[in-house]
């Protein structure tokens, strides 16, 4: 078996001009998108926007900012270095950041404002600081030690957090600290989402504050059922054996319960979430008056959803919404209560498109609040004031993301206001009272700009209007940016399947030229998008490559119809609507269809090396990082969504592993992986590895010691790229662009 270390010799990449992207500029400071920000929040009091963002030295490095919108002035309120130099993160704390997907960061990940607007409550490195706006230099430390998951509680008379696997308040009248619970160890868990409800069900916090400040709902789980995955982590120093309690497709999840506790008295109850406990507690929140707390309970096989209300103080119980399907329900974040106890808003796929309900507190509906052959992304705010209900929605364009505005009466349902109005991708943060919002928008051409609107969509200010100029780092490769282009076909069942592509440098209609095709293919992401792309797409434009992404069925932002085609055999229709695209590249007159590359990440991975496995001859390449080879190996909530138990679909499991398939891999292949992945266990590698082996077929292999499944520290990241421009470059050998 050849190494893939033994293709780094053949790294061309660092020949462009002075005006082409590199990787080593890619990987360099300042970012080449210009001044990014993120975790943007207006506050309380609608008086400043406050957001985080990279240092010109360090774009990982995060400090707070605040916009000031009455002098429209821009400001460092916390720099990060001064609260702690050197960071020594908890094991807890990697293993949360990894689940959120921000392991690439340091300094300040996140912040919460004080219900005034007067604080901000900043963790960084395991502490804890309150910051006071006028006075941010004065920070005052108000907990230490291997701290998670803070919160200003919402009248601000408290400050809550975890740590040591227990749920502790903070009077801030008395400062004075107290436990909650205090029997957290081992495999049991206070105020602390399980690995699946974090890693699957994007729960990132287990606990949840009554708006009046009187009591808080915590999850505490038991995984002592669970399975131990016994695996080592490899660090270039040492190897670590790690018992993980994963559980795999199939085995017994977390025993959960739900609990209020009073943080004034530490007086708890218990909330009866049914008689069957293997369930999953996706949600949890309270009513506007704090008299009634709403769980969400998902069955394990996930075809029924519940919304259930519990009397906070006698403890009864009653089901307001079911949602059911035949294949799997999706949960959502969508829900709001209005006041004086009008109702609340909810969103269901029940039409087969996702659309919002306006329920009375009984769980009636009472009108729907969008409707059409159209669905929504996700509900951004309510103004009862106005009567307006935002939103946002591909409504327009599938590859676009636009916020729109319905009235909160239903009759504009079908007709929603589209709020936004450049084509393209906005990301938009509302103030609490809708007054106004913060609008980041991008497409292909422009990095993303940051914008302070009325709710009409009317501009207030610019916040970062981030145009490459002379000073933007991007502005000395402006005239060799390539254009996106976008366009859709068929698959097999007549369904729409929408694809980008980026013609190489110096386009010449009359010369054939290889493909970078890359693909995630799974369920949830959208990869077609107009919007500010991935640089290294980019780069392999300018390397000679036709860039090509296609949204297979069971993508996201579609119709249940398309996404659940997919359901119980995974990789199917996704690996045929993928060679389609293949295919479709093989009949376009400039492109050489014995020089096709295909590489994927995770769900990618398995892409990868499903399509080599199903179409060696018409892929010459792969690169499958971080691959699941057997969906056996991978999680409960994630792969029973899809596939059902492994015992209610043994046909559909065999089938859809990668060895079913494997007999027919032909191509070049380069597999990498992380040596200390949590997510996608280093087995599926490993065995993957065994069965090539075992076949006699040959195969490069990069494996990254110490790196998760993100693989984010910066100098690995940039190995990475290289050993797939190199890889490619050695097997479809694109022209040398001059």
């Amino acid at each position: 078996m050849r190494t893939a270390l033994s293709i780094l010799a053949l790294l061309a990449a660092g020949t462009a001009s002075a005006d082409r992207l590199t990787l080593d500029r890619l990987h360099s400071d300042p970012a080449l998108a210009g001044n990014g920000v993120r975790a943007l929040k207006v506050s309380p009091d609608g008086a400043r926007v406050t957001f985080l963002r990279g240092r010109p030295d360090n774009q990982f490095q995060m400090d707070l900012w605040e916009f000031n919108l009455k002098d429209k002035s821009t400001r460092r309120l916390v720099d990060s270095k001064v609260l702690v130099a050197e960071e020594n993160l908890s094991d807890a704390e990697k293993a949360r950041r990894e689940r959120e997907r921000t392991a690439a960061l340091k300094g300040i990940i996140n912040y919460s404002w004080s219900p005034d607007g007067k604080r901000l409550l900043v963790p960084i490195a395991g502490n804890l600081y309150l910051i006071e706006v006028a006075k941010p230099d004065a920070a005052r430390l108000v907990a230490s030690g291997n701290v998670t998951d803070p919160k200003i509680s919402p009248k601000g008379k408290y400050v809550s957090f975890v740590r040591d696997q227990n749920l502790y308040v903070i009077d801030l009248a008395t400062g004075k600290e107290k436990a909650l619970t205090t029997d957290g160890k081992g495999t049991l868990h206070n105020g602390e989402a399980e690995f699946v409800a974090q890693e699957e069900m994007h729960q990132y916090t287990g606990y949840y504050w009554a708006p009046d400040d009187s009591s808080i709902a915590y999850r505490r789980y038991d995984e002592a059922q669970v399975p131990v995955a016994r695996r080592f982590e490899i660090y270039a120093d040492r190897t670590d054996v790690i018992e993980q309690r994963y559980p795999a497709a199939g085995d017994k999840n977390a025993i959960v319960e739900l609990r209020i506790v009073d943080p004034v008295t530490g007086a708890t109850k218990e909330v009866d979430l049914g008689p069957e406990k293997d369930i999953y507690l996706v949600r949890a929140d309270f009513s506007a008056d704090s008299k009634k707390l709403l769980f969400q309970r998902q069955a394990r096989d996930q075809k029924k959803l519940e919304l259930i209300a519990v009397d906070t103080a006698t403890l009864t119980q009653k089901v307001l919404v079911t949602e059911t399907a035949k294949t799997w329900t999706d949960i959502n974040d969508d829900l709001r209560f209005l006041s004086g106890g009008k109702g609340f808003i909810w969103s269901s796929h029940r039409t087969g498109r996702n659309h919002l309900y306006l329920f009375d507190m009984d769980g009636n509906v009472k009108h729907a609040l969008t409707r059409g052959d159209w669905g929504i992304d996700n509900l951004l705010a309510v103004d009862e004031g106005a009567g307006k209900v935002y939103f946002s929605s591909n409504k327009d364009a599938i590859i676009d993301k636009q916020t729109y505005a319905v009235s909160l009466d239903g009759r504009d349902a079908d007709k929603p206001k589209r709020v936004t109005q450049a084509d393209g991708w906005h990301d938009t943060t509302f103030a609490r009272n809708g007054q106004l919002f913060v609008d980041t928008w991008s497409d292909p051409a422009n990095p993303p700009q940051v914008s302070i609107r009325k709710p009409d969509g009317a501009i207030l200010t610019w916040l970062e209007k981030n145009e490459i100029n002379e000073a933007h780092p991007y502005y000395r490769y402006k005239s060799d940016h390539l254009p996106v282009e976008y366009g859709t076909m068929q698959a097999s069942d007549g369904q729409t399947l929408y694809w980008s592509m980026i013609k190489p440098y110096r386009f010449d209609p009359a010369k054939k030229y290889p493909v970078y095709l890359s693909t995630y293919g799974g369920p949830g992401p959208q990869y077609v998008s107009r919007k500010w792309g991935d640089p290294f797409d980019m780069f392999m434009a300018q390397q000679g490559y036709v860039v090509f992404r296609l949204d297979n069925r069971g993508s996201g932002r579609r119709e249940r119809a398309f996404t659940d085609a997919i359901y119980r055999n995974l990789g199917k229709v996704e690996v045929e609507d993928q060679l389609a695209g293949i295919d479709f590249l093989g009949k376009q007159s400039f492109v050489d269809p014995k020089r096709i590359g295909v590489y994927g990440w995770s769900y990618g991975g398995f892409m990868t090396l499903r399509l080599l496995s199903q179409g060696s001859d018409k892929i010459a390449a792969g690169v499958s990082g971080a691959p699941v080879t057997d969906w056996a190996l991978y999680d409960t909530h994630y792969t029973e969504r899809f596939m059902d138990k492994p015992s209610d679909n043994k046909a559909g499991y065999a089938d859809s592993t990668v060895f079913a398939h494997v007999d027919g891999l032909k191509s070049n292949l380069l597999l990498i992986h992380g040596m200390a992945d949590d997510n996608v266990l280093f087995t599926n590698t490993t065995k993957m590895v065994d069965a090539l082996v075992n076949r006699g077929v040959q195969f490069e292999l990069m494996t990254y010691p110490g790196a998760k499944h993100g693989v984010s520290d910066r100098k690995q990241k940039k190995h990475v790229q290289t050993i797939i421009e190199a890889f490619f470059r050695k097997h479809l050998k694109p022209d040398t662009v001059q």
